[in-house]
């Protein structure tokens, strides 16, 4: 049985990973705003959740050291926690700009960088990234974001290199067009209506089927440096 900590566990995609490891491993999810679904989602799945703000280090630091003192280690880390901003490049704002940053981005930073010694110690792990289908191809009126997930990509690259030798695989799913609250709320119906329609499988992806290619490419040992689209063959 395995330890797996993956970040925004309340969404849709990071619950849905949650729950594909809760069937058969230990698993602490974090959450920033949504508590009551992370509590509901916590009692179901029977899990530990933490209050986590990843862009900022010392609360990253105080929930790693929470979970170390509950559990051994912690074999998987899956970077999952991510907030969108669909808005023309030139009205995007210098603080929405570093906001687009510092979760997307720095947050990975900050969680690899607590997590990673502790992994290094015992020369084992996994650690996989969740990008996006704009991180890798870039969307208009999504810079912010396109950047931001664009330097995960990078971030797992170079990791993947530096940690090789320690045991530890580095991946990244950039998942396309998936049916979650945070599309749907930024997209119109006729909007997420084309996007289906311009993927080859004729459908926008579910949750569970991201959640499904993380655990896959964790659990491979030999598979790392690698980004994986989860997008119905969108790109």
């Amino acid at each position: 049985m395995s330890t797996v900590l993956i970040t925004g566990g309340s969404g849709a995609i990071g619950a849905a990973i949650a729950t594909e490891f809760a069937k058969t491993d230990d698993v602490i999810f974090t959450y920033n705003n949504n508590k009551e679904s992370a509590r509901l989602l916590a009692e179901n799945l029977r899990c530990a959740c933490y209050q986590t703000d990843v862009s900022n280090m010392d609360s990253v630091e105080e929930t790693v050291q929470s979970v170390l003192r509950e559990f051994p280690r912690i074999d998987v880390l899956v970077n999952n926690a991510g907030i969108s901003l669909i808005k023309p490049f030139l009205d995007t704002t210098c603080e929405e700009w570093q906001r687009m940053i510092n979760v997307n981005l720095t947050g990975v930073f900050n969680v690899t960088r607590a997590v990673v010694p502790h992994m290094v110690s015992r020369k084992s792990g996994a650690i996989v990234n969740i990008s996006s289908v704009w991180g890798v191809h870039g969307a208009s009126c999504e810079a912010a974001y396109s950047a931001a997930k664009a330097g995960v990509i990078g971030l797992t690259k170079a990791l993947a290199k530096e940690l090789g030798l320690s045991g530890i695989t580095v991946n990244a799913i950039a998942p396309g067009v998936i049916d979650s609250p945070m599309n749907n709320s930024h997209l119109t119906a006729e909007e997420l209506d084309e996007l289906a329609e311009q993927t080859p499988l004729n459908r926008l992806g579910q949750p569970s089927e991201v959640a499904k290619a993380v655990r896959a490419i964790a659990e491979n040992r030999f598979i790392t440096g690698q980004i994986l689209g989860v997008d119905g063959g969108f790109y």
